[in-house]
């Protein structure tokens, strides 16, 4: 049985009415009562947001939030009833949960995590983590890429064009080879055991990661089990280029 890296707390089982002005979804639950949940998913969601689907909640405590119900996992009928996790604050949480038991042996040794470390050509970018330590020859700088597109068993990123990954790509490659740089995607359904980029979504973004590649740009599409329990890591998926 694998590990758990995450568990969440406890979720609110519904029906997805209605997606709206991004950040706002409508509910009903279980007992009938329709709430609006906050969307933390400000992409178009292609393939995860079909209405009628079965969804879980989160609920927050805290009396300050206009909106305490949080859309967090979606299920899809792709291949097999499938949780897909749509709450894009959640990634680099379990990464980071990851590489501190360092279940990425593709990275080698590192003894240091940094989260949002400046880089960049005009030094406005964040990497998501840099992985440092006396072990390590090069230090590795590491992006995180949520998943959730897919055609039937392969994993797409993404799902629409994306400057912004585009940007991070050529901030990549400039680093190369004085460092390591590794694009990690983080595969957010269990259904999917390939990774290929969405070229016909942004066939730019496909362009530069097969360059990047060229120039030895690292990819880990990394697979994860998701369900209303929590979050499990279970290995990498077939790149497809």
């Amino acid at each position: 049985m694998l590990d758990w890296l995450y568990r969440y707390p406890t979720l609110y089982p519904g029906v997805l009415l209605k997606r709206y002005k991004r950040f706002f979804a409508d509910v009903q639950l279980a007992d009938g009562q329709i709430v609006t949940a906050h969307c933390p998913n400000t992409g178009p969601m292609t393939g995860v947001s079909t209405l009628g689907s079965l969804v879980q909640l989160s609920k927050s405590d805290n009396p300050q939030r206009k909106l305490a119900y949080t859309l967090e996992l979606i299920q899809v009928q792709d291949n097999e009833p499938t949780w897909v996790g749509v709450n894009t604050a959640l990634p680099n949480r379990i990464v980071k949960l990851a590489l501190a038991k360092y279940l990425f042996p593709e990275l080698g040794n590192y003894n240091q995590i940094k989260g949002e470390v400046v880089y960049g050509l005009d030094k406005k970018s964040r990497v998501d983590f840099l992985l440092t330590g006396s072990d390590t020859e090069r230090p590795i700088y590491l992006e995180v890429k949520n998943t959730t597109w897919a055609q039937g068993t392969l994993a797409l990123f993404p799902d629409t064009e994306t400057t912004r990954g585009q940007k991070h790509l050529r901030e990549l490659m400039a680093l190369l080879p004085l460092t390591r740089s590794v694009m990690l995607y983080f595969i957010n359904r269990s259904d999917c055991t390939e990774f290929a980029p969405g070229d016909t979504t942004d066939p730019v973004y496909g362009q530069l990661l097969r360059q990047a590649i060229a120039l030895g740009l690292e990819v880990l599409p990394c697979r994860f089990d998701i369900s209303p329990e929590g979050i499990r890591y279970l290995g990498l998926a077939k790149l497809i280029i």
